[in-house]
This record gives structure tokens, sequence and C-alpha cells, in this order.
């Protein structure tokens, strides 16, 4: 609670709602962290893996 609510400056709202994985990439740690940004091919990748489903665009 302290890494969120006093380093990060969370609400607690925010902080509450976040999920573990979301908290270790907000403090840089876990899976994933300092991880280069995925190529533009796996990114089309993932988003052919993963499309938007209809009527929930913005």
């Amino acid at each position: 609670m302290e890494a969120g609510l006093g380093r990060l400056r969370l609400s607690p709202e925010a902080f509450w709602t976040m999920t573990p994985r979301e908290l270790a990439a907000a403090l840089g740690r876990g899976a994933g962290a300092g991880d280069a940004a995925p190529s533009r091919a796996a990114l089309e990748a993932l988003m052919r893996a993963n499309p938007d489903r209809d009527g929930m665009e913005d």
C-alpha cells in the first residue's frame, strides 16, 4: 500500500482497482518490466488475434 499510495501517489480508488500485474508494471517490476516495445509485426499479429468487438469502439 505504501508503494501505491505513497510512492506512486495513486488515489485509493485507483490503487484498489489495479491488478497486481498493473501495480508491478507501475513500479517497474515483474514480467515485461524494461522490455522493449513490441515490433510493428508483433503488434499487428496481436491486433488480428484480438480484434475489437463491434460496438466497443470509442
